[in-house]
């Protein structure tokens, strides 16, 4: 069968994790509009999973679902890929974007934090490759592990989100190696493409955008596109982490 290059994810299935808003809702809906049928998980925002599933199956009948788990716990992992595939048939892209973030000094770090920063960052991710793996193996498929910039230079006040995505990026690279040749495994480091929800200083704000190369922030939409391309233009890729940072990433204030 000849692929339509108009819609080279037709057939496919995408889960996306921490889909309902956000950079999740961004990459979902360039997903879909490349063909294929996407799975958007959520925890707790339920309405917004479901209308934007809504939006999509309105343009495309029967191409998304909203399927609700906790990633923290690890037993309801498999049940969340098995939704996926009674629904789609298949599982061709897995897309590992759920993430907490917020301060946690040090002097004031509690274990809950640490278990709720390295558990939503690092040990989901895992223990949810794994289980979509059998499955990801069966299509040639893809995993996507969003991580940080802030994994590989550290952001002060935020020492275990930040070992937590350098521990995300290490289980990229090691995944590509253990579900390689028939799975790829690559990451993406947004920079400051959108701002944490709730208040941040502007002064702040324009700091980190003074110490980015093209002194703009980015968009969810440069983000979805990056996604887009592993998915449909990088076969011989596996391994990488793509930062998406205008150049935040490079140092330096000028």
């Amino acid at each position: 069968m000849t692929q339509d290059l108009a819609i080279p994810l037709a057939g496919r299935a995408v889960l996306l994790t921490g889909a309902a808003r956000r950079l999740g809702a961004a990459m979902a809906r360039r997903f879909h509009a490349g063909g294929a049928r996407v799975a958007i998980h959520y925890r707790s925002s339920g309405a917004d999973a479901e209308a934007l599933a809504g939006s999509l199956n309105a343009i495309r009948p029967d191409s998304a679902i909203a399927v609700r788990a906790d990633l923290l716990e690890v037993g309801q992992l498999p049940g969340l890929v098995a939704a996926v595939v009674d629904a789609f048939g298949r599982l061709d892209v897995l897309v590992n974007n759920a993430s907490t973030f917020y301060p946690t000094p040090v002097g004031e770090i509690t274990p809950r934090q640490f278990d709720d920063l390295i558990g939503t960052n690092l040990r989901a991710p895992l223990f949810l490759a794994q289980a979509a793996a059998p499955q990801l193996r069966l299509q040639g498929g893809l995993i996507l592990n969003m991580v940080d910039v802030h994994g590989q230079k550290p952001l002060k006040r935020h020492p275990v989100y930040c070992s937590a995505k350098a521990a995300l990026i290490m289980l990229t690279r090691s995944l590509a190696r253990e579900l390689g040749p028939h799975v790829r495994v690559n990451g993406i480091a947004p920079g400051p493409v959108l701002w944490p929800e709730g208040d941040l200083d502007p002064a702040l704000k324009a700091k980190i955008i003074e110490r980015t190369a093209l002194k703009r922030h980015g968009s969810p939409e440069d983000i979805a596109r990056a996604a887009y391309f592993f998915a449909t233009e990088a076969p011989f890729v596996t391994g990488q982490i793509l930062a998406i940072d205008g150049g935040r990433s490079l140092g330096g204030g000028q």
